[in-house]
């Protein structure tokens, strides 16, 4: 018990100050987990953050769960996503709130957050392509992506995007991995174990839909089964569940394009990981129930693949055919956000040339002026109340 009481404090400690992003939050648990407490050596704490950039889902909280799991077992993992996810799913679920108790839709700061979105995604397209997509065949699979991610937009249609690419990479690039000489990662979960939470988690993706099906398109199974499969589908971190989300609740008329750009502009100045937007669409949908079913369901698939994973990785990582295929779906990937900042962003949030001015000084905040999320945020919000005083 000393044990889950010291993992959840420090795990919360994290939760309450990680801001910036999923390599701000890697950066965060390397200097409390590897350097301070020394709950985990340098090398496996690098396997650890190469598995979790290898599984969809969000990769710090999976970090954080592959090392509550290795400290105190299945328990320690669940005790480790709480404490971190807690503190943004708390601000995100009263924001929510105050957004149902008042009618803010049109106010200048809403606007403002929704300029935001805009200029954070970009960032991201261009930080995640210049890693991702350096040369000129990764690059094209990113256009190809984003072309037929806009063109065919069907709830199919990001996962046929991420198959195809999976196989192109798989053939253009498996000779071109060599295995390396990796430190081999100690586990104490069985493979037997890992087994079952694979299957687990197959079995969910497959099997909600079809209770959805009987159930009926309403209620909170739906709720829950749109956000696990979002969350088992996201390659790329949390900036890439954007569009998967926004075509679940939007698509479905849960809730206005304007109320979930809104919520996507505030997920970015709380602390902790970005998938915590799930508690905010969870509120606006079915109130505070909503949010706990949400969150639950969007982070599920994480806790599973990343329980299920452990005790291959040693052997899974050195496969040069498995990172040949990982390299064509995280190419891919960037052209899904490339795609996501046209629809929905751009076409919702800049509508007047003084909008246009405003995402591009967030963006060179961020960008080139290195400033945290938080405070470009806070700008972003000003720069909405100041541009409705000069439109009118």
């Amino acid at each position: 018990m000393k044990t889950l009481i010291e993992i959840f404090a420090v795990s919360f400690k994290l939760g309450c100050t990680s801001f910036g992003g999923p390599t701000a939050h890697l950066g965060y648990f390397h200097h409390e987990y590897v350097e301070r407490r020394r709950w985990i050596d340098e090398r496996s704490y690098a396997d650890l953050v190469a598995l979790a950039q290898f599984l969809p889902g969000p990769a710090s909280s999976q970090v954080g769960i592959g090392i509550g799991l290795m400290r105190a077992g299945w328990l320690g993992g669940a005790i480790a996503w709480l404490g971190f996810t807690l503190p943004s799913v708390i601000l995100l679920v009263l924001f929510a709130l105050f957004m149902q108790a008042f009618d803010v839709s049109q106010s200048g700061w809403i606007h403002g957050l929704k300029i935001v979105a805009v200029a954070i995604v970009a960032q991201a397209v261009l930080s995640m392509g210049q890693k991702l997509a350096p040369d000129r065949s990764r690059a094209t699979l990113a256009i190809l992506a984003a072309a037929i991610t806009l063109l065919w937009q069907t709830a199919v249609s990001q996962i046929v995007v991420l198959v195809i690419a999976g196989v192109a990479g798989y053939f253009m690039y498996k000779q071109s991995q060599q295995p390396g000489d990796y430190y081999r990662l100690t586990v104490a979960i069985s493979k037997r174990a890992g087994v079952v939470c694979f299957g687990l988690s197959l079995l969910l993706l497959v099997g909600l839909p079809l209770l959805r099906q009987l159930a009926g398109d309403e209620g909170l199974l739906a709720l829950f089964e749109s956000m696990y499969r979002s969350g088992s589908l996201v390659f790329g971190g949390g900036h890439v569940v954007l569009p998967l989300l926004e075509r679940e609740v939007v698509g479905a008329d849960w809730m206005s394009k304007a109320d979930f750009l809104t919520g996507y502009g505030v997920a970015q100045a709380v602390p902790g990981p970005l998938f915590t937007i799930a508690a905010y669409l969870g509120t606006m949908i079915s109130g505070v129930k909503g949010a706990v079913t949400a969150t639950i369901a969007i982070f599920l698939p994480a806790y599973l693949l990343m329980a299920g994973a452990l005790p291959f990785w040693n052997t899974l990582r050195q496969n040069p055919n498995v990172q040949g295929v990982l390299i064509g779906i995280n190419a891919a990937v960037v052209g899904i956000l490339l795609a996501a900042l046209y629809n929905p962003l751009w076409i919702t949030a800049i509508r007047e040339p003084a909008d246009f001015v405003l995402a591009l000084v967030l963006f060179g905040l961020l960008v080139y002026w290195k400033l945290p999320p938080w405070l470009v945020v806070a700008a972003g919000a000003a720069g909405g109340i100041a541009g409705m005083f000069i439109l009118t």
